[in-house]
C-alpha cells in the first residue's frame, strides 16, 4: 500500500524532548514545597478525633458516645417557647434547623385540591345522612386560613427539618438522655424518631457547617418555624418585688419578690471581694422600702453605715458591751403552746448552747445537765403549772449553783466557771436588755473572740427566732459568715431546723458564707442549700469552684463565668431558673452600702468638711427641733 513520505514520518515515534533547566528547578520546587505542606500542621489535624467508630443507632468518638433524633411530625397547634426545655435543658447538646422555602403557588394549589376533596367529602355526607365529621371540618378550616394567609402574603412555606445531637460519656448515659429528650418533646406532642444506619449524617447534619445530610423535612409556615427559634434567654422578671440586678444574657431587669417562691430562704456564695455584702445590702435596702422587717447578724461591722444612714438598731454584742441577751429566757407563747412545751422547747435549746460552751458530753454529762435545766428554771419557778407571763428567767449563774450540787457534775461546773467568774464572764450571765422594735436591727459580734462567737450567734439567732415565732410579719434574718455555725454539729443543726421551718412563720433566711467548701462540706449545709429557693454565686476561688460546679451542675460556661466574673456579677437561681446577674446599684445606694474603705473615708472626709462650712446652721436646726 502507497503511503507518502509525510504521513510516514507523522506517524513514526518520536523522541520525547528533553525538559529544559527552569521545567527542572519548577519540578522540583513544587515537590519541595508538598514536602513542606506535608510536615505542617493544620486546623483539621488539631480539632480532628483520634478515632470514630459508627454503629447503627450511635457513634463512637474518642471516650464519647453521640446519637442524633430528628422530629418527625407536630401538633395542629404549637405554643411559642416551646423548644425552651430543650435549649435550657443542663446537658451538651448540638441542635440543627434546616429551612427550605416552597414557593406559594406551588402550595396553593395543592391546597386547592385539598380543600375540595375535604368539600366533596362532606358534601356527600350530608347528602347520605351522616353524622358530621370534627376533623375534616377542622381541616378545611385550617386550610382556608393558610390560603388566605398565603395569598396576602402573611405567610410563608417552608420545610422545616429539626435534628438535636445528644453527648454522652457511656452508653447508659446516652440512652437515659435520649430517653429524657425524647419524653419533654412528647409531652408537647412533637414526635421525634433516633437515626438508623444514618449515625453519620446525623452528626453531620448538626455541625456548624449548613449540611443537611438526612433530609428530613416537614411542611410548615412560618409562624409554627419561629415559635422553635432558639433565640430565648432566662427571664425572671415578675410584675411585684425588688430589683437584684441586670439579667447579662438580655439587659432585662430581674424582678423578684422572695417571699412568693416555695419558701423565702437564700444562700449566698462568693469568695471575698466578689461583692456578696454589697449585693445583700441592696436587697435590704430595697426590702426596707417595700415594708419588710430585717435582722442582720453581722461578724465584721460592715453593716454599721448602713444602720445609721436608714436609722437602723445597732446592737454590740460583746464582753465589754452594755447590751445583753439572756439565752435562758424562755420562749414567747405560740398559739396555744402549754407552759410544759415552752420549758422543754428552752431547755432543748440550752443544751445546744452548753454543748458548744463545753464540747462534747458523755451520756451521764447530757442526762446531768437535762436534769440541771429542769431545776434552774424550777428554782425561779417556772414549772410547767404557772403562769409564764409573770416569772423572771434565770441566769448562767443560777445553773451553775445547781451543778455544784449534783453529784458527777465537777467536769461541768469547772468548765461554766469560765462564762459566770473567768475571762468569759459577762457574755452570757446577764438578763436581757435588747429590743428588737426597729425595722432594722443588726446585731455585731467583731468585738468577740473567735471561741465566743458561735456561742454568741447561737443565742442570738435563738433570741430572733422566740421574736419571729410571737408575731407573723415578712422579715428577713441575713446571718453573715454563716460557715462559722457550720464548723460545729450543734449549731448547724439549729440553723438547719431554723431554715426548715422559718417558712410558717413569714421569715426568710439568707446565709452568707466565703468558705464554700466549710459550708458544703457539712451535711446541714448541704441540708441548708436544699431548703433554699434563691442562690445567689458570684465570683468563685479556683479551690471552690469544682465543689460549687458539682453541687449546681454548672455547665462549663457558667463554670468560667464564675471564675472569670468581675466583681458584682454572678448566677441568681430562683427556684427552677437561673441566669447570669450583674448587681446594679444607684449612686445614692452605692453610698450607703459600700464596704470600699477608701470610698468610705472619702464620705467621711465630705460628712466632715460639710459640718465644718454648715456648723451654725446645724446648730440652730438642732436647737429649733
Amino acid at each position: 500500500m502507497f503511503r507518502p513520505k509525510a504521513i510516514e514520518k507523522q506517524l513514526k515515534p518520536q523522541k520525547p524532548k528533553e525538559p529544559s533547566i527552569a521545567e527542572k528547578e519548577a519540578k522540583e520546587l513544587l515537590e519541595a514545597a508538598e514536602a513542606y505542606r506535608k510536615g505542617l500542621i493544620s486546623i483539621k489535624d488539631l480539632i480532628a478525633p483520634a478515632a470514630m467508630k459508627i454503629s447503627s443507632h450511635y457513634l463512637e468518638l474518642n471516650e464519647k458516645f453521640i446519637r442524633t433524633l430528628f422530629v418527625v411530625t407536630y401538633p395542629r397547634y404549637i405554643s411559642v417557647g416551646w423548644f425552651i426545655p430543650i435549649i435550657n435543658l443542663n446537658h451538651p447538646l448540638d441542635i440543627g434547623m434546616f429551612f427550605y422555602p416552597v414557593e406559594s403557588a406551588i402550595v396553593l394549589k395543592q391546597l386547592r385540591d385539598k380543600a375540595g376533596n375535604l368539600e366533596a367529602q362532606l358534601a356527600a355526607d350530608i347528602e347520605k345522612g351522616a353524622p358530621r365529621d370534627p376533623l375534616r371540618e377542622t381541616a378545611l378550616r385550617d386550610i382556608e386560613k393558610l390560603r388566605d394567609d398565603l395569598t396576602q402574603g402573611i405567610e410563608h412555606f417552608f420545610q422545616y427539618g429539626l435534628y438535636i445531637t445528644i453527648y454522652a460519656s457511656s452508653l447508659k448515659e446516652l440512652d437515659l438522655m435520649t430517653e429524657k429528650v425524647e419524653s419533654l418533646l412528647g409531652s408537647k406532642l412533637v414526635f421525634s424518631r433516633k437515626v438508623f444506619y444514618q449515625a453519620e449524617q446525623g452528626f453531620n447534619s448538626t455541625l456548624p457547617l449548613g449540611n443537611d445530610e438526612l433530609m428530613i423535612g416537614f411542611n410548615m409556615n412560618s409562624s409554627p418555624c419561629a415559635s422553635s427559634f432558639p433565640f430565648i434567654s432566662t427571664d425572671l422578671t415578675s410584675d411585684n418585688g425588688i430589683l437584684y440586678g441586670i439579667n447579662r444574657h438580655n439587659n432585662s431587669l430581674i424582678l423578684f419578690d422572695r417571699f412568693s417562691l416555695m419558701n423565702a430562704n437564700m444562700c449566698v456564695f462568693a469568695t471575698s471581694g466578689a461583692g456578696k455584702s454589697y449585693a445583700v445590702k441592696c436587697e435590704v435596702l430595697r426590702s426596707l422600702m417595700m415594708g419588710v422587717d430585717i435582722i442582720i447578724i453581722d461578724p465584721e461591722r460592715e453593716y454599721k453605715h448602713l444602720s445609721n444612714a436608714v436609722g437602723g438598731a445597732y446592737i454590740d454584742i460583746s464582753l465589754n458591751s452594755e447590751s445583753k441577751i439572756n439565752p435562758f429566757d424562755l420562749p414567747r407563747p405560740v398559739g396555744e403552746a402549754s407552759a410544759g412545751d415552752i420549758i422543754r422547747s428552752a431547755v432543748i435549746t440550752l443544751k445546744g448552747l452548753i454543748k458548744l460552751m463545753i464540747g462534747t458530753l458523755s451520756s451521764e454529762e447530757d442526762s446531768i445537765v437535762d436534769r440541771a435545766l429542769l431545776e434552774t428554771y424550777a428554782k425561779k419557778d417556772i414549772t410547767p403549772t404557772c403562769d409564764l407571763s409573770k416569772v423572771e428567767s434565770p441566769v448562767m449563774q443560777d445553773f451553775q449553783e445547781i451543778l455544784e450540787g449534783m453529784a458527777g457534775a465537777e467536769r461541768l461546773v469547772e468548765k461554766i466557771k469560765k462564762y459566770t467568774e473567768g475571762t468569759f464572764a459577762g457574755l452570757l450571765n446577764s438578763p436581757t436588755n435588747v429590743d428588737v422594735k426597729n425595722q432594722l436591727v443588726i446585731f455585731s459580734v467583731r468585738d468577740l473572740e473567735d471561741e465566743l462567737r458561735p456561742m454568741a450567734i447561737y443565742t442570738i439567732v435563738n433570741y430572733i427566732w422566740n421574736v419571729v415565732r410571737s408575731e407573723l410579719k415578712r422579715r428577713i434574718l441575713i446571718i453573715d459568715e454563716a460557715w462559722w455555725l457550720m464548723q460545729r454539729i450543734d449549731s448547724a443543726k439549729f440553723i438547719h431546723a431554723l431554715v426548715k421551718r422559718c417558712r410558717k412563720y413569714y421569715l426568710g433566711v439568707t446565709t452568707i458564707t466565703q468558705d464554700v467548701n466549710d459550708f458544703l462540706g457539712s451535711p446541714y449545709g448541704q441540708a441548708i442549700l436544699n431548703n433554699s429557693a434563691l442562690k445567689l454565686l458570684l465570683k468563685q476561688s479556683s479551690a471552690a469552684i469544682e465543689a460549687v460546679t458539682k453541687t449546681f451542675m454548672l455547665t462549663k460556661g457558667e463554670k468560667y463565668l464564675l471564675l472569670e466574673g468581675g466583681v458584682g456579677e454572678g448566677i441568681f437561681f430562683a427556684g427552677d431558673r437561673h441566669a447570669a446577674i450583674k448587681i446594679v446599684a444607684s449612686y445614692a445606694e452605692d453610698q450607703l452600702i459600700t464596704s470600699d474603705p477608701r470610698q468610705l473615708l472619702e464620705i467621711e472626709e465630705a460628712k466632715q468638711k460639710f459640718e465644718e462650712e454648715f456648723e451654725g446652721e446645724i446648730e440652730e436646726t438642732r436647737e429649733e427641733l
